[in-house]
């Protein structure tokens, strides 16, 4: 039973004739969406099944820019979400022109072209489980300085097979023909990052890395769709590039499982110093762009360099953008290109690189103060 507090015309429910009463209660039913029977909770990660009744839908986001909660069977399409300039729910992509292939081939039945939205829990994934004992993550300070050596292999997860077998059913969809290799890679970023005079455009290649040791790549494919949507990966949401390098497009499930509900965990790092968390409410539910600004940050709280500060960081999300949609501090140059000869490919494993799934133009600034270079564009 739901009390009401106040009075309408001098009645209240209680003093009210009974025809005003009845026409009372009406009103209260349509006030509080319904009478007689509970609400779908709309939690991150914990939709209806089935996307729930139409009053439920109308809580859920329907592209990246609109109000709601994420509903993970109806994830908002990030496809024409990319801007010469900082946007929220965009990605401010230092590419501009984009072919019209590499990436996934074909749409998998996990899209739904229609109503422009994904299914995040029925998309399917690369098979296999690969294991990588060579792999290295070093991460050491000094003064001012936070540098880290490694070799962009997973220390943590194993990876899909790749290149994709003609056998997976992943292959229908997505026929990456890349093999995961070993990178030497050695960056060196600021401890105390501050926000630049002016924001800076994403590259395709790396734009940070994640605690598993692996390159973040932004949210597009060599095409400029959603990454998250349209590639293939692997359970742990990654697969690699034509220079053999393995990226995530987002903050994948098996690092977002070891988070726990009610903190913000730093997840990673930008190359512009910022850190990448995630943060839950006690219920598991993540913030929504609505919630962050256009490069995909806020300041708030958070434990940074051993103490709690008030500092501002990028926020992963379950839509697109997924992490960062530019840059708020300065981003150091990353050099990208092949791997190493030998790479590090386990037994069976390699292939040679294919190279359809870059588009043209390579992955520089356009003039909007971006990191020169960028390498070629992830997958």
């Amino acid at each position: 039973m739901i009390a009401f507090k106040g009075r309408m015309n001098g009645l209240t429910p209680t003093n009210a004739s009974p025809l005003l009463g009845r026409r009372w209660f009406l009103l209260s039913c349509v006030l509080i969406a319904g009478c007689g029977g509970g609400t779908a909770a709309a939690v991150d990660g914990g939709a209806a099944a089935g996307g729930g009744s139409p009053a439920t839908a109308a809580r859920y986001a329907t592209s990246p820019t609109s109000a709601g909660r994420i509903n993970p069977r109806a994830v908002p399409l990030g496809d024409g979400y990319l801007s010469t300039r900082p946007r929220v729910g965009y990605v401010d992509s230092c590419v501009t022109h984009f072919g019209s292939a590499g990436g996934a081939a074909t749409a998998g039945p996990w899209i739904n072209s229609k109503n422009k939205t994904w299914n995040y829990k029925a998309k399917l994934a690369v098979n296999g489980s690969v294991a990588w004992p060579s792999a290295s993550y070093k991460v050491t300070t000094s003064g001012g300085k936070r540098k880290f050596v490694f070799n962009d292999l997973p220390i943590n997860h194993t990876t899909g097979v790749f290149p994709i077998a003609a056998s997976d059913p992943a292959h229908r969809y997505d026929q990456n023909p890349n093999h995961i290799a070993a990178q030497h890679l050695s960056w060196s970023l600021t401890r105390h990052p501050r926000r630049a005079g002016k924001t800076s455009c994403s590259p395709h290649g790396p734009i940070g890395v994640l605690e598993d040791g692996v390159v973040l790549y932004n949210a597009l494919d060599a095409q400029g769709r959603d990454a998250g949507a349209h590639e293939v990966l692997d359970r742990c949401a990654g697969h690699p590039d034509p220079s053999s390098t393995y990226h995530h497009h987002d903050v994948p499930p098996c690092i977002l499982r070891r988070t726990r509900n009610g903190r913000s965990t730093l997840v990673g790092y930008a190359i512009d110093g910022f850190g990448i968390y995630v943060q839950k409410d006690k219920h598991g539910a993540m913030p929504t762009n609505r919630q962050l600004d256009a490069c995909h940050g806020k300041t708030s709280r958070v434990l940074w360099n051993g103490r709690m500060r008030r500092i501002y960081h990028y926020v992963a999300t379950l839509e697109y953008p997924y992490t960062i949609g530019c840059f708020r501090g300065k981003p150091i140059t990353i050099a990208h290109g092949g791997a190493p000869p030998g790479g590090g490919s386990p037994p069976g494993g390699g292939g040679p690189p294919g190279a359809s799934d870059v588009p043209p133009g390579g992955g520089g600034p356009s003039g909007g103060g971006g990191p020169p270079g960028g390498g070629p564009p992830g997958t």
